[in-house]
């Protein structure tokens, strides 16, 4: 299993390796998934409310969406908008 911060920034998957963005991953890793989202990383807040698996994180990030884009998004619709879902990665390769 991949850590959180990886997971948060994988940006796709070159086979069985997800690839992570290395830089954001140094600027952001240590942000919970409401400051995330504060600072307007919503697919990276999407991510780590995913990983959290808690129901109420994922509603956060849900609002903060909502809110900055005046769009009506709910907790449901962020897997489409985002396309991000647990996969098992064996390796990972940092861009």
């Amino acid at each position: 299993m991949r850590s959180r911060e990886d997971f948060i920034f994988t940006i796709g998957y070159d086979g069985p390796a997800a690839v992570i963005d290395g830089h954001a991953k140094r600027l952001f890793s240590k942000l919970s998934t409401k400051e995330l989202a504060e600072k307007g990383l919503f697919r990276a807040a999407y991510s780590s409310a995913i990983w959290s698996k808690d129901p109420a994180e994922i509603e956060i990030v849900a609002e903060s969406y909502s809110k900055a884009t005046g769009m009506t998004v709910t907790p449901d619709s962020l897997q489409r908008l985002f396309g991000v879902q647990m996969v098992e990665a064996n390796r990972s390769i940092v861009l």
